[in-house]
């Protein structure tokens, strides 16, 4: 039996690594959309996570002609009515970095006591078929709150200074490996593998 394909629609070396983690066990050969020529970026005009995954995996799916998984995630923290949300990747502009990122929420949540810095991230996952239809669809949650000063090398985006207050340690702080088990992205995938498996045959 040959090893099903998957295409992980983004170019986040760290995220198709992390996806690649999850999936490898089950025997699903995870490729990123960069390893292909000629695939332009999607465009993400969506106006929620379910929307913009969907529009990875689709449009990556028809132009590839393969199973594609889209993957759109982010910070919403309450005290800044959910914002970053969608926007978590440019939040400080269209060049942004993380460092620039993380200093602007920070920044934003000057005036605001540790008290009311509760925030959660948000994986939603959209599985197209190589026809562009969307076959799965899946969202979870990891909630926690934003310190001031950044701990821990792990981990990207947001994560230094995401804790949680459970384990008293931000997502910088946490091994690969505990991380797998407690993140958004790990919850979602957790439901998602399952049928994952069985539509690809793997």
């Amino acid at each position: 039996m040959t090893t099903p394909l998957l295409v992980i629609a983004s170019r986040n070396v760290k995220k198709v690594g992390e996806i690649a983690e999850l999936l490898a066990p089950r025997g699903v050969d995870v490729r990123s959309v960069s390893e292909f020529d000629g695939v332009p970026d999607v465009v993400e005009d969506g106006t929620t996570f379910g929307e913009n995954a969907a529009l990875k995996a689709t449009q990556t799916a028809r132009i590839l002609g393969q199973w594609a998984l889209g993957e759109d995630s982010g910070l919403c923290v309450d005290a800044l009515d959910g914002e970053p949300g969608i926007y978590s990747a440019r939040f400080s502009g269209e060049e942004a970095t993380d460092q620039a990122n993380n200093q602007l929420l920070i920044e934003r949540l000057a005036d605001v006591p540790s008290t009311r810095r509760g925030a959660h991230y948000v994986c939603h996952v959209a599985v197209s078929d190589p026809e562009g239809g969307v076959r799965l669809s899946v969202e979870a949650n990891c909630h926690g709150r934003i310190v001031d000063q950044p701990r821990g090398e792990n981990g990207f985006g947001y994560d230094p200074h995401f804790l949680l207050p459970e384990y008293h340690r931000t997502f910088g702080e946490l091994a690969a490996v505990v991380k797998r088990h407690l993140s958004h992205r790990a919850r979602a995938f957790e439901r998602l593998i399952p049928e994952l498996v069985g539509i690809l045959g793997g």
